[in-house]
């Protein structure tokens, strides 16, 4: 079967790495929060134990855990307690094994740090917020950023020579030190553009005039800080790849046949795109969650704030979710730049076939 189908079998022995991958990543995710030590039950306790008797805030309490699967039940359903009465804490494997199957259901429990909200509900609400600048950022940065460094190698001249410096600067710097530079320039300076969050807090979100007129204002900087930089990344990497292009013996040949000058750029865009696909798969974690520090920067609603959140308040739940959420878009990215790049390369595709 595999053998009348090879990138039937590059596609699943891909799979297979990435599932590996994700399952190594949820087991991380898990340990790490718990490092610390500290009982995030706390965290609620603090919120609702005020004004409670000792033994209403102890019910309470005793609530919490058997809901998060911090304690051992009896078969009712009632704390197992040790000799002096304290309740049996949960194994560590024991509570791995429950939040592994409730990650393979998606379900991630409920938020410690927004009792009585589920997790799912908060990133629900976050990814939006990301898709609509992250998504736009990084798939326009690539496009435009691929056109001016093909431009720049073939043109080269004055349009080399202004291109090449400023990308070169704008793409040395990381994702959060230039949003601060575009924060301070245009929002403090020259206070054009607000300086934190998604819109105005007077504004009910609606479709009216006055709240999409203030998205757009609170969206820009944040949308700049990651565009700029990944459009400064990949033209130096398109020029680099034209200029190779540029000079090899088909390019000459095209050329001495007369071929016009836009299929000539056309070759040389093609060709020297393959390999800045594959450099979106290695860049790929990086921009992700570079951008996520970014909103960060601008306390911009998305899921780079909410990450910040929850580690601040040592919510397990809602860290444990954001990381695996983020994990999984990192991935599921990486996996079908993989498979595009196994289908549309033709070196690879040889080299498929030949296995």
């Amino acid at each position: 079967m595999f053998k009348k189908r090879p990138i039937l079998k590059y596609i699943l022995s891909k799979g297979l790495w990435y599932l590996f991958t994700f399952f190594a990543t949820v087991t991380i995710v898990f340990i790490l929060p718990r490092l610390g030590g500290a009982n995030p039950v706390d965290i609620i306790m603090g919120k609702v134990a005020s004004g409670l008797s000792s033994e209403a805030a102890q019910k309470k309490e005793e609530a919490y855990l058997k809901e998060f699967n911090l304690v051992k039940t009896d078969k009712d359903g009632r704390i197992i307690r040790d000799e002096s009465g304290a309740p049996v804490k949960t194994s560590v494997f024991k509570q791995y094994f429950n939040y592994l199957c409730m990650t393979i259901r998606f379900d991630f429990g409920t938020s410690f740090l927004y009792y009585p909200k589920k997790v799912k509900e908060i990133m629900a609400d976050a990814i939006i917020w990301d898709f609509f600048l992250q998504v736009p950022a990084i798939v326009l940065g690539w496009i435009l950023g691929n056109i001016l460094g093909a431009l720049a190698a073939y043109k080269r001249g004055v349009f080399d020579k202004v291109l090449f410096p400023a990308s070169l600067f704008i793409s040395s710097i990381p994702f959060f030190a230039f949003g601060l530079l575009l924060l301070f320039i245009f929002a403090i300076v020259w206070p054009i553009f607000p300086s934190a969050g998604g819109y105005a807090e007077n504004i009910i979100p609606s479709f009216s005039w006055d709240f999409l007129s203030s998205l757009g204002f609170h969206y820009t900087l944040p949308f700049l800080s990651i565009f700029l930089v990944i459009i400064g990344d990949y033209s130096i990497g398109m020029r680099s790849m034209g200029i190779y292009e540029l000079g090899t013996d088909y390019i000459k040949y095209a050329k001495s046949l007369g071929i016009k000058e836009f299929t000539i750029m056309w070759y040389v865009f093609r060709n020297g795109l393959l390999p800045q696909l594959a450099g979106v798969a290695i860049l790929l974690g990086q921009i992700i969650g570079g951008a996520l520090v970014a909103e960060i920067i601008f306390s911009y609603p998305g899921l780079g704030t909410t990450i910040l959140h929850a580690i601040q308040g040592n919510d397990y739940s809602l860290i444990q979710g954001t990381s695996i959420v983020v994990a999984i878009m990192i991935l599921i990215a990486n996996f079908s730049v993989d498979i595009l790049i196994g289908i549309f390369d033709p070196r690879v595709r040889a080299g498929i076939k030949g296995v």
